[in-house]
């Protein structure tokens, strides 16, 4: 450390501490794919806001604020990948490399996915309609190709190239394959204003397999951290707020049925279209009655975690955007049953996220401020061991 850095250390100048880490003063910061979850934890805020069956009209300016801070996250941290990409291109390999840190490189088109989302509720009233259904469309595009590749990409690394030991799974698992559920989500919003007929119908059917896709993998992984959970335990460590992400293809697949089966009316012939709509309720419900049971235990082993002195990490934004997914789900079953009891249920997931959305954004900024986020990770022992023999 140079004297001018101990000078600002001493005298307790978190401003110049924070400028001198961001701007690249300190050649040894990097930023991982697994930033990007912070562009997805804010995001959900936005949309989750705009769709709340409840009190969502007062918070218009509110929502629009935070989709503008998304936004921006999302372009700054555009910005940090192509400055990695062309001046330390073997950061970003060796995070492709790492057995950890590969299973976060879903995050990236999950932000631009959720950003698009956050365009067409919130975006439009700022850029006007037209500016922003160009944008949703061009974030859909490569949230969707991006997120269908690292859906394919890094399982089948996992299954060829990384060691996993029984004790493996947790719920980072998860994030390669969640992609394809926000986008069938917000490819159903995008469903309306697809030329009507045949390339209508198509995208809805495409954002119906998407949903599949992700869906299946999600509760084959899930039951995995399940057994894993029985077996093993939790490890106490920064690693249990990713139990949370287990929330996230819950809640999503709730928030796409519901929107596939209103989007379903004008664009399918009328006997598909009212199986679409009951599917809704009838998927969404049961789906409802297994995120609290999942909610109840991550609240829980969380505290324990905590209580056993869980330091924070970068893993902390696993609180937010699973929780955000079901305030847009329960959303959707409020829409399409009507009752109070969705409504409210919406209301405090939204409050729960707020209030992880406060803790992961403090605590991140306070680690930017001090520099020890940007800081290549500790050797530790790791849940995936290296690779397979060839």
């Amino acid at each position: 450390m140079n004297d001018n850095l101990k000078n600002t250390h001493a005298k307790g100048l978190w401003w110049k501490r924070f400028f001198y880490n961001v701007t690249g003063a300190n050649f040894d910061y990097e930023v991982g794919p697994n930033w990007f979850a912070s562009v997805m934890g804010t995001g959900i805020i936005a949309n989750a806001t705009a769709t709340l069956p409840i009190f969502s009209n007062r918070l218009t300016l509110f929502a629009l604020v935070v989709w503008c801070l998304a936004c921006s996250m999302l372009i700054g941290l555009f910005l940090a990948t192509v400055f990695f990409l062309f001046h330390r291109k073997n950061v970003w390999v060796r995070h492709f490399q790492d057995p950890m840190m590969a299973q976060f490189y879903g995050a990236p088109p999950m932000a631009a996915l959720t950003v698009a989302g956050g365009a067409l509720l919130v975006g439009h009233q700022l850029l006007g309609w037209d500016l922003a259904l160009n944008i949703a469309w061009i974030l859909w595009i490569i949230g969707t190709v991006a997120g269908f590749c690292s859906a394919v990409i890094i399982p089948y690394r996992l299954f060829t190239v990384f060691q996993v030991r029984p004790d493996s799974a947790f719920g980072g698992w998860l994030m390669p394959v969640v992609p394809p559920m926000v986008s069938a989500t917000i490819g159903a919003m995008l469903v309306p204003h697809a030329p009507a007929g045949v390339v209508r119908e198509t995208l809805f059917y495409l954002c119906f397999s998407q949903f599949g896709l992700s869906m299946l993998a999600a509760l084959i992984i899930i039951a995995m951290i399940w057994s894993r959970l029985a077996h093993h335990g939790t490890s106490g460590t920064s690693r249990v707020p990713t139990l949370w992400i287990v929330l996230g293809p819950l809640g999503q697949s709730m928030t796409a049925a519901g929107i596939l089966g209103t989007v379903a009316v004008g664009t399918l012939p009328e006997k598909p279209a009212f199986g679409f709509e009951l599917f809704a309720v009838f998927y969404g419900v049961p789906v409802f009655g297994y995120v609290l049971l999942w909610t109840c235990l991550a609240i829980l082993l969380t505290l324990r975690a905590h209580h056993r002195n869980m330091r924070f990490a970068l893993t902390y934004w696993a609180f937010t955007f699973p929780v955000g997914t079901c305030v847009t789900g329960t959303a959707q079953l409020a829409l399409h049953t009507g009752l109070p009891l969705f409504a409210w249920a919406s209301i405090l997931f939204y409050l729960g996220l707020l209030a992880a959305w406060a803790v992961a954004a403090f605590g991140t900024t306070k680690g930017m401020i001090t520099g020890h986020l940007f800081k290549p990770p500790t050797a530790a022992p790791s849940p995936i061991i290296s690779v397979k023999d060839p």
